[in-house]
């Protein structure tokens, strides 16, 4: 196929408006073609050096000789094969929401421009339109995300110098209600309603602050006399490792917790089937390469929807916090945290996160006791002062 040259058509008035005539580098399929696209450059009521100018701004990076046919491969294609080397190797669960994102909004809507042709100004004025519809914030910010990771490996393979997507600007998001935490005492009540190995299971999250997908991934190995070790999870099939390196860690954990995984070695749950009552163990095997938290029927790993909708939701909902699930248990754990002034280096480790603002102000939720406590601290000072101030004088 012969190379890319360079190109000056001359303008022509075409109806109510200057046109060119441009050949445009397009892989599609593996293959470079060179279709001609009839271009508007402006209204027919421009002079033909006006229009000439606008030609020539058009074709200044069509031009260049350093522009290269990368950059020219359609989204759409460019998407298959980011979806092949770099999402093959995320979680499933991330797999399944981008591809639905590459499918239901970002191949409508830029599957058939070239990377080239995504400039800022194209994205920003899609970004603007989106966040006018009723997507949700976080919907967006997730469409936005998936984008800029398309784009940073085009700029990665070399297809693109820059990632446009990084530059996008998203309306701020509305100030939100402070997000819930279950308190101590209804805690209680909602453990004993649910059935074991699950209370157990809902237990050690409220009291270390570990993740679901880590609670379904902890081997007895992990459990200790005094301290947990995360070092795998597990989420609806897929096996991974820590979402991060602050995740793999090992945490302190107390007595009551520690004494309560090791009592699910010797607890029978009774489950109805029809008339009669079947009995299973816990723990079907514990060795140190065993889950700690096993199917009660089948000693497969546990599968975090079906506890949530089965178990902990009914149970909250007859206590009136149908809101409970799993991120409220550990966002309760911070909080729990807070309202016992444990310090924020601690919690933060605790928590394993890479940044103590993230335990502060996402997850530990400033509560009507603190707010009490902190006015009657206030209270004390003003009073203790006004006193030195009358003796003084």
């Amino acid at each position: 196929m012969a190379r890319r040259r360079y190109q000056k058509p001359t303008p022509k008035k075409r109806g109510k408006e200057w046109t060119i005539l441009v050949r445009e580098d397009v892989v599609k399929d593996g293959q470079r073609k060179r279709p001609v696209r009839r271009v508007p450059l402006g209204p027919a009521s421009l002079t033909k050096a006006e229009a000439e100018r606008l030609r020539d701004d058009y074709l200044a990076t069509t031009n260049q000789a350093s522009v290269g046919i990368g950059g020219a491969v359609l989204f759409r294609d460019f998407a298959r094969i980011y979806e092949r080397d770099v999402l093959s190797i995320w979680a499933d669960p991330t797999q399944n929401r981008s591809k639905s994102v590459l499918k239901v909004h970002l191949n409508p809507a830029f599957g058939d421009l070239m990377l080239r042709e995504l400039t800022l100004e194209i994205l920003q004025h899609y970004f603007a339109r989106l966040q006018t519809t009723k997507m949700s914030a976080e919907g967006i910010d997730k469409v936005k995300d998936v984008l800029s990771a398309v784009l940073g490996t085009a700029v990665t393979y070399g297809r693109l110098s820059t990632n446009p997507a990084e530059k996008i600007r998203l309306r701020k998001r509305k100030l939100t209600k402070p997000k819930p935490f279950i308190r101590v005492d209804l805690f209680k009540n909602l453990v004993e309603l649910i059935m074991e190995p699950y209370a157990t299971m809902v237990y050690v999250a409220a009291f270390t602050g570990l993740r679901v997908s880590e609670l379904a991934g902890l081997l007895w190995r992990n459990v200790h006399a005094d301290s947990i070790t995360v070092e795998q999870r597990y989420c609806r099939g897929d096996w991974d490792e820590p979402k991060s390196d602050a995740s793999r860690a090992t945490i302190a954990a107390d007595d009551h917790v520690i004494e309560r995984i090791q009592k699910l070695k010797s607890i029978e749950v009774v489950i109805r089937a029809g008339r009669a009552l079947q009995r299973y163990k816990a723990v079907k095997s514990d060795g140190p390469d065993d889950l700690v938290f096993q199917s009660v029927k089948t000693g497969a790993p546990i599968r975090d929807n079906i506890v949530l909708c089965r178990h902990i939701k009914p149970a909250a909902r007859k206590l009136g916090a149908g809101w409970v699930n799993w991120q409220v248990l550990r966002r309760s754990y911070a909080t729990w945290m807070s309202q016992a002034q444990v310090n924020v280096k601690d919690a933060q480790g605790l928590m394993r996160h890479s940044r103590a603002s993230t335990t502060q102000d996402v997850y530990q939720q400033v509560v009507p006791e603190s707010q009490r406590k902190a006015v009657q601290k206030l209270s004390a000072f003003v009073k203790q002062s006004s006193k030195e101030a009358v003796a003084v004088q």
